[in-house]
C-alpha cells in the first residue's frame, strides 16, 4: 500500500447555515486538495464530525467524495467504534471498492486493556480488508502501546499501517525502529510530521494539511528526499498556525482557516462550537503571515 504515503488529509464536513451538509463546499475542498498536492483523502474521520452525521448523511458524503475525486487520489474510509462486532459488521457490509483502506480508531470510552485492544484489531483483521490502526489516546482514553502495535503488525499483514497520535514521540520512534518490513507508520499529530517522517515514517494524516496542502506536501516530500533544512523552514512557518487550530478543539480551527479562504462556511454541529472571536483573530493574523 505504498500509495498511502506523503500527505493524507482528514477532510472536514462543510455545513450550511441550517447545518445541512454543504455539498458545493465539499466539492471545492476536494478539488482544492487534489490540485494542490495532497496525496490521498481520508473520508469520515474525526475531523469530519462523523459522530454527528446520520447514516444517510454519511452515505451521501461518501458518494459525493467518490464522484468528485473520480479516481484521481487514493481514498481511505473511517470506520471505527467501541463495539468490536458492530465495527466488524460495518466493515463487511460497506462497499469498499473505491477505497484503498479502512482507518479504524481504537475503541474509546470502554478503555480496554492491551490484550483487549489486540483482540479488537485481531477481529477486524479477520475481515481480510486493508486496515490502518489509529491510536489517539487524547480521544479514546487509552493508549495502544508500541508493544501491542508491533505484535499486531507481526501477526496480521493486512494491518499494514498505523496513524500514531500518542503524545509521546518516543512511542513513534519505538515502532519505527522495531516494525516488520511490510508495516508503516504515519503521524497523526501535525506538529510531529517532520521529525517522524525523517525517522522513517510514511508522512501524515493531517488536519492543517487540507488548509495548506501545497506547503505541507512539499515539506513531507523534502523530508523523503533528505532535504532537512528546507523541510524545517516550512515546518517552522506552519508551527504556530498548527497549534492555534487545535486550541479550542478540532475541527473548529481548521474550519476557521477554510472559511477565511472562501472554501467552506464556518459552521460546526453541537456539541462542538465555532472558534471564539479571539482565536479566530489569532488564526487570521497568523494566516496573513503565511
Amino acid at each position: 500500500m505504498n500509495n498511502l504515503k506523503g500527505l493524507g488529509v482528514a477532510l472536514v464536513t462543510p455545513f450550511n447555515e441550517d447545518l445541512s451538509v454543504d455539498f458545493d463546499s465539499l466539492t471545492q475542498l476536494v478539488e482544492y486538495n487534489i490540485t494542490n498536492g495532497t496525496n490521498y483523502l481520508v473520508v469520515l474521520g474525526t475531523t469530519a464530525e462523523a459522530a454527528t452525521l446520520s447514516d444517510e448523511e454519511k452515505k451521501a458524503v461518501i458518494q459525493h467524495i467518490i464522484k468528485v475525486n473520480n479516481k484521481r487520489l487514493p481514498l481511505v474510509l473511517g470506520i471505527g467504534g467501541n463495539d468490536t462486532m458492530q465495527v466488524k459488521r460495518q466493515i463487511e457490509e460497506t462497499d469498499l471498492s473505491d477505497f484503498d483502506a479502512i482507518l479504524s480508531v481504537s475503541p474509546y470510552y470502554n478503555r480496554p486493556s492491551q490484550e483487549g485492544l489486540y483482540q479488537h484489531y485481531k477481529v477486524l483483521a479477520g475481515t481480510g480488508k486493508q486496515i490502518i490502526i489509529y491510536n489517539v489516546p487524547s480521544r479514546t482514553g487509552q493508549n495502544l502501546e508500541a508493544a501491542t502495535t508491533l505484535r499486531l503488525a507481526k501477526d496480521f499483514p493486512n494491518l499494514f499501517l498505523i496513524k500514531e497520535a500518542a503524545p509521546n514521540i518516543l512511542q513513534y520512534f519505538d515502532i519505527l525502529r522495531q516494525k516488520p518490513e511490510h508495516f508503516n507508520l504515519v503521524s497523526g499529530d501535525d506538529e510531529y510530521t517532520l521529525p517522524v517522517t525523517l525517522a522513517g515514517g510514511h508522512g501524515v494524516i493531517s488536519v492543517i494539511g487540507q488548509g495548506y496542502p501545497k506547503e505541507f506536501s512539499t515539506m513531507v516530500q523534502l523530508a523523503f528526499d533528505g532535504k532537512v533544512k528546507e523541510a524545517y523552514e516550512i515546518h517552522n512557518k506552519l508551527v504556530e498556525i498548527t497549534r492555534l487550530i487545535f486550541a479550542e478543539g478540532n475541527p473548529a480551527g481548521i474550519k476557521t482557516i477554510l472559511a477565511e479562504m472562501g472554501i467552506i462556511k464556518n459552521h460546526v454541529r453541537l456539541p462542538l462550537v465555532i472558534a471564539t472571536p479571539g482565536l479566530q483573530d489569532k488564526i487570521k493574523a497568523e494566516m496573513a503571515k503565511i
